[in-house]
């Protein structure tokens, strides 16, 4: 896969313990890489982290400590870095407004300064969100030259760190001067809701229900008509790596943002997608109830990615059902049978991939 880029390839990953990153460390190491993380311990149980007993050095560090992230940096001299580290929940960031902007812009900084410092490194890719666009709620998708914003703490941060990264591309690792003044190419990633076995974190639909399911209870719905462009965890990450594989490789064109979503036909409603969920786990129940005086959060979010379809011949390999099913699938034999379905996952996401030509698979 990916041209045999990472094989043998010293990779740090920064947040590396979370839901999307615990995923992303195993493909690279099922992908021959050396894999380093950066990340807090994780913080509550079960965790997809822990279950994986993943083969990696874990520094168990803040990206807001700019030292100790130079110093990781210093002793393990990656050659790629894939950047996830965040405080990634909405709600969340209007309790703890200062937290997330330290962690989501100047843990962002922090991480380029590393990688500024840091002379073994060729391919940064900064993961943010498809919330970091200022968001008019309008029925088709964003593409990336729109404009950043954001109402809620958690939103404006990622556009903020999509801001960072700009500049930092255009002041430091300038795609026109790759090769005379630096060897470093660098892109942000945008990707839309992401779903997948493993994740628990708190007040994030896919965990809220199958915590409610495995535990008997009826999950109430707070935003039930808001359009999600929902895709499985394993969707983005394909598009991650092929970009960095790309930046890897010198290739100055793909120094830029991406958006990595799903098909405009994935875009469907909360309450849709828990039906989807309860079609393969029964136990699945959840009722509307949306509150008056609930934080403000975007109804409408769409991406438009022709850009990642065009240019690196990238797009979804799993329909919406599949996706959702294989989520619920995940969820249910974990509770029910304390199985876990990542290895079988990654097998059928692999063979799905082939099957649709993926240039990635080759």
């Amino acid at each position: 896969m990916f041209r045999g880029i990472y094989e043998g390839r010293r990779v740090l990953v920064t947040g590396h313990s979370g839901f999307k990153g615990s995923w992303l460390a195993a493909w690279l190491l099922r992908l021959g890489a050396r894999v380093c993380g950066i990340s807090l311990r994780p913080g509550y149980e079960p965790n997809h982290y822990s279950l994986l007993d993943l083969d990696l050095e874990s520094e168990w560090s803040n990206v807001r400590e700019s030292g100790e992230v130079r110093s990781i940096f210093a002793d393990f001299r990656p050659e790629i870095v894939f950047h996830l580290a965040a405080q990634a929940l909405v709600r969340p960031s209007y309790e703890e407004p200062a937290l997330t902007f330290a962690t989501n812009v100047m843990g962002t900084v922090n991480v380029l300064e590393a990688c500024r410092e840091t002379s073994s490194v060729r391919a940064v890719v900064i993961v943010t969100s498809d919330k970091c666009y200022e968001n008019r709620e309008w029925v088709w998708g964003y593409r990336e030259n729109d404009a950043m914003g954001g109402f809620d703490p958690y939103s404006v941060s990622k556009g903020c760190a999509e801001l960072v990264t700009a500049a930092y591309r255009r002041s430091f690792f300038a795609p026109e001067t790759f090769g005379k003044k630096h060897s470093t190419l660098v892109a942000s990633a945008r990707a839309g809701n992401v779903i997948g076995g493993g994740d628990w974190a708190a007040d994030r639909l896919v965990p809220d229900l199958m915590r409610s399911a495995a535990a008997h209870r009826e999950e109430a719905l707070r935003n039930p008509d808001a359009v999600r462009p929902w895709q499985h965890v394993l969707e983005p990450l394909s598009g991650y790596l092929q970009l960095a594989g790309k930046l890897y490789e010198g290739k100055t064109e793909f120094a830029d943002a991406w958006n990595f979503g799903p098909a405009p036909t994935a875009a469907v409603t909360v309450k849709e997608a828990a039906a989807a969920l309860q079609r393969s786990w029964p136990e699945v129940r959840f009722r509307a109830a949306g509150d008056p005086d609930a934080p403000h959060e975007a109804r409408l979010l769409r991406l438009d990615c022709s850009k990642a379809q065009s240019l690196l011949h990238w797009h979804g390999v799993w329909e919406p059902e599949t996706a959702f099913r294989r989520t619920a699938e995940w969820y249910r034999d974990f509770y029910l049978e304390h199985k876990i379905n990542t290895d079988a996952d990654f097998d059928a996401y692999f063979d799905s991939a082939a099957a649709a030509d993926m240039e990635w698979m080759n």
